[in-house]
């Protein structure tokens, strides 16, 4: 609803007079004014917002007939109605007609905003669309006046040729200023000639026919303009030609295309032409655009851009301006393209044109958190609704806010402020809010252009000169020296330090002293520095991840902290610099805790690859599995997740990964050899041992078993190369396991071991349904019925994955002899700890010592094969914590012999991942604690019968 405001008498004269000028145009038009108190009301609002309404008004007085009012209140746009326009051969009256419309159509748009019957981010897309229908008008009517003469334009091999017009700015965004001018860049596929009987070649062709298109919209006549065009985002600016073929588009961009231009292609999109080739063409371009990798040198290209409207601002006096002063809205613009740009790349699903719709998409991945989100889709609502309305005043092209009084008060009560001054300081909170975001997101404090600490400075300067010794080094903190001189020598004289380019090295020779003083803050300074070197060689050809350690101070403290305390971590950072992300990323907290959503995540990255391709999605795959066990291993290792969650988790990780990449082999196997009759795949994917039990490490193998329907194994397949069922199974298990194992850009999935399999190395890699029940029925060991204890279906057919889970619920349920079952699980025991274990007198190994986790394992295995005839609940669970609770609701276990399980369990747990974590085997320097467990844990196995 329209807020009651009171005009001062000066205005109100004003629109007194103005309306009673337009009821005298009305009849001397003849024109019927239906003056009723909603319709006067509005008209005067409209009038009391826009000079340029009223002068349209005067000069086309019918669209205040019953037939023009009610095209204002219509919510269809310009498209609906451009094309009843009757373009004739004759150009000034074709110019004519198109400003006439566009003074028709700009007229709705002020009374439809001004009276608030559409929200802002209509009246933008509406505007929009209304400089698109004109574009497409005015290229076909300039395409026929061309094709006349010269005929119409062909490729080399004869194929029709057309403009591909591009808008860029708020025109590619669909967010257009009332009064903006329109970007645009033209082109067209390929090089040829027109084929009239007065041929052009394309390059001439095509030019031509921007300038008449350019003409046709841009040229002042009588009626005004029709579009402030402005070509110079085209290569080359305004020394490039007009019209350019793909393929000098792609080599510019390639060659010469700079930083600012990638942020203006972010919101490029064909308007009018030959939306299909041009389609073409924003995919030639996209790796321009979006990089592959994470892009942080979105950064130095921002801060010139900024520099450059800075010097601006400051020689035009442009502070108050809502455009590029401070705060304002290219700021907001700059936050979230810095965003899409440096991520884009790698989430195709932030690759939106308009700035509130990309907004939306930063939020939704979690890059700009909600609160901020907010705060800035607020302001940015707010300062374009008064851009728009300023502009609206008069058509002028203009950011700056009016000096009078009188327009003052007008835009004050247009925008329902009953005065200038509340208004004035909303618009300052605004922009306050915006100019302390861009400034944090700008400049991180300690960022990039903060001091290089001095001594550092020379530090790094003598090892360039070749001039450092170890006891300056030692001196500056890094003890012992030897190691670390080495390595900073080492690295100055690297291969590729000695190809990076000159302004890589200049980032280079700002960063290496920062991350001297940065490794020497922490607990092992000579590691870390070690480790930064041997990641700073491997990044130097990638100014991206420099750019991102020059940045980001928060960043190189915790690369820093976390080199020192995890060599595992470190390793996993330097072999795939990509997980420098995960250190920086403001979402490091918000981690995947369930199964279901590490599975709707990995779906997530894949649905949003660019081309389904296998090589592409088991890649992605790769890097999506690297980094979340690596923010796992980020939550364990600063305290923010317990061993057994971390455990937990990993399994749920390596849970998704098999689905995914079944799912993946059953679709190329599909695509090649067709489907077998049947419903699902018949195909099923057990997970035994600690993928089975929900409780992997950092650097655990994979424990499957591969089973199919054996009904289905003498049918064959309905592809194009057909193949029997048995050959369908093993080629489907031959690709998972390949997949699961090959050694990729992004780094191997998992180690894959088979062995558990019905007849061990001996047997199929993959066997039926009833092969593996007869084995298990008939053949199977006692420790194998205990391996089966942890085993699960983990991917595929989930009617065949219900049938094993029913198979291994039979087999277990089965009566057995107690005192046979502790003899030979005991035996089983002893067996293994006499081949494997790894303890002395001043160590223990945390798996196999004596009382460590094999033995809670064993002691809980053993107890559910002799009690699961009469308590077959235990069945149902595979974890060894969920075992312990369940043991001590059977009553198996008291809650004494529990409590000592969970404990030691998880202190054992614990232990072995930090092995892991500094690259260590599990096995831990023997201490008091440590000593109380395991004798607390031997008591509770020879209470329960056993003899370990």
């Amino acid at each position: 609803m329209t807020t009651v405001l009171t005009e001062s008498l000066d205005l109100r004269a004003l629109i007194d007079d103005r309306y009673a000028q337009l009821a005298a145009c009305c009849r001397a038009a003849g024109v019927p004014l239906h003056d009723d108190a909603g319709v006067a009301e509005r008209i005067r609002r409209t009038l009391l917002a826009s000079d340029f309404a009223f002068e349209t008004l005067r000069s086309q007085p019918q669209l205040l007939a019953p037939q023009g009012l009610e095209r204002l209140r219509l919510g269809s746009d310009a498209a609906s109605r451009i094309a009843a326009l009757k373009l004739g051969a004759d150009e000034a009256a074709s110019m004519a007609v198109l400003r006439r419309f566009r003074h028709a159509e700009a007229l709705r748009l002020v009374f439809r905003d001004v009276n608030q019957l559409d929200e802002l981010p209509e009246i933008l897309s509406a505007t929009s669309v209304l400089y698109e229908a004109l574009l497409g008008s005015a290229l076909e009517w300039s395409e026929r006046t061309l094709a006349s003469r010269y005929g119409r334009a062909r490729g080399e091999d004869g194929s029709l040729q057309r403009l591909i017009v591009i808008g860029f700015g708020k025109l590619g965004g669909n967010e257009l200023n009332f009064s903006s001018d329109i970007d645009l860049v033209l082109a067209y596929p390929h090089g040829g000639e027109s084929d009239g009987t007065r041929s052009l070649d394309n390059s001439e062709y095509f030019v031509r026919l921007a300038r008449q298109l350019v003409r046709l919209l841009h040229e002042p006549t009588t009626d005004g303009i029709c579009a402030r065009v402005d070509l110079r985002l085209r290569p080359f600016g305004n020394a490039g030609r007009l019209a350019l073929p793909f393929s000098a588009m792609e080599q510019y961009y390639q060659r010469e295309g700079r930083d600012w231009e990638r942020y203006a292609w972010i919101k490029a999109r064909t308007v009018a032409g030959d939306r299909g080739a041009g389609k073409q063409l924003q995919e030639m371009l996209r790796p321009f655009v979006y990089r592959k990798y994470l892009d942080y040198t979105a950064f130095a290209g921002l801060r010139e851009m900024k520099a450059l409207i800075d010097a601006e601002v400051a020689r035009k006096d442009l502070a108050d301006n809502l455009k590029l002063g401070p705060g304002g809205i290219r700021e907001i613009e700059f936050i979230v393209q810095l965003v899409q740009l440096i991520r884009g790349g790698r989430e195709p699903s932030l690759r939106v044109r308009g700035l509130l719709p990309a907004l939306t998409a930063c939020e939704a991945r979690g890059h700009i958190p909600a609160v901020r989100a907010r705060a800035l889709r607020e302001a940015y609502v707010f300062l374009r609704r008064m851009e728009n309305r300023v502009q609206m005043m008069r058509d002028a092209q203009i950011h700056d806010l009016p000096e009078d009084d009188l327009s003052r008060e007008r835009l004050a009560l247009g925008l329902d402020y009953p005065a200038w001054e509340p208004l004035v300081e909303a618009l300052a909170r605004h922009r306050e809010i915006v100019a302390t975001e861009f400034a944090a997101m700008l400049m991180p404090e300690g960022g990039a252009k903060a001091n290089v600490p001095a001594a550092d400075a020379v530090l790094w300067q003598r090892a360039c000169d070749e001039s450092l010794d170890a006891r300056v080094l030692e001196a500056s903190g890094f003890v012992p020296g030897g190691d670390a001189v080495e390595a900073l020598l080492k690295l100055q004289q690297g291969a590729s330090l000695r190809a990076m380019s000159a302004r890589a090295r200049e980032w280079l020779d700002h960063l290496m002293p920062k991350l001297l003083a940065v490794a020497r803050d922490t607990a092992a300074p000579v590691p870390c520095l070690l480790r930064l070197c041997r990641l700073v060689q491997t990044v130097a050809r990638r100014p991206s991840y420099l750019s991102l350690l020059e940045e980001q101070p928060a960043a190189r403290k915790r690369l820093a902290q976390l080199f020192a305390d995890s060599a595992f971590l470190a390793e996993r950072v330097i072999a795939q610099p990509l997980l420098l992300d995960d250190v920086l990323d403001p979402r490091i907290d918000q981690l995947p805790l369930k199964r279901a959503d590490i599975s709707a995540e990995i779906a997530h990255v894949l649905t949003t690859l660019d081309e389904r391709e296998a090589e592409a999605e088991l890649e992605r795959i790769n890097e999506f599995k690297s980094s979340i066990a690596f923010r796992l291993g980020l939550a364990f290792n600063d305290g923010r997740a317990d061993a057994v969650a971390t455990a937990r988790r990993l399994g749920a990780l390596a849970e998704s990964v098999v689905n995914a990449v079944t799912a993946l082999a059953e679709r190329e196997i599909i695509a090649q050899h067709g489907r077998l009759p049947g419903q699902g795949s018949g195909f099923s994917v057990l997970g035994y041992g600690s993928l089975g039990g929900e409780e992997l490490g950092f650097a655990s193998d994979l424990d499957l078993v591969f089973v199919f329907d054996g009904q289905r194994a003498q049918a064959m397949s309905d592809g194009p190369r057909p193949l029997d069922g048995s050959r369908w199974y093993q080629r489907l298990t031959q690709r998972v396991m390949n997949w699961l194992t090959v050694l990729t850009r992004a780094g191997r999935l998992y180690e894959v071991d088979t062995r558990l399999r019905p007849d061990g190395s001996k047997g199929l890699l993959v066997g039926s349904l009833e092969s593996f029940v007869a084995y298990q029925e008939s053949r199977a060991w006692t420790w194998e019925h205990q391996a089966l204890l942890r085993a699960r279906p983990v991917a595929g057919d989930p009617v065949l994955n219900a049938e094993l889970a029913e198979v291994r619920r039979r087999t277990l349920v089965v009566p057995r002899d107690r005192n046979a079952v502790l003899a030979e699980v005991s035996s089983m025991r002893q067996r293994w700890r006499t081949e494997r274990d790894r303890s002395d007198a001043l160590q223990f190994d945390l798996k196999q010592g004596h009382g460590g986790l094999l033995d809670i394992e064993f002691a809980l295995q053993g107890m559910v094969l002799a009690h699961a005839d009469h308590a077959p609940g235990l069945l149902s669970i595979t974890a060894n914590v969920g075992l312990i609770e369940a043991c001590r609701g059977a009553g198996l276990l008291d809650a004494t012999q529990a409590n000592c399980f969970s404990r030691a369990h998880a202190e054992f747990l614990r232990r072995a991942l930090l092995c892991t974590l500094d690259l260590r085997s599990r096995i831990a320097s023997r201490d008091e604690a440590l000593d109380t467990l395991c004798s607390d844990v031997n008591t509770v196995t020879r209470t329960l019968g056993f003899d370990f």
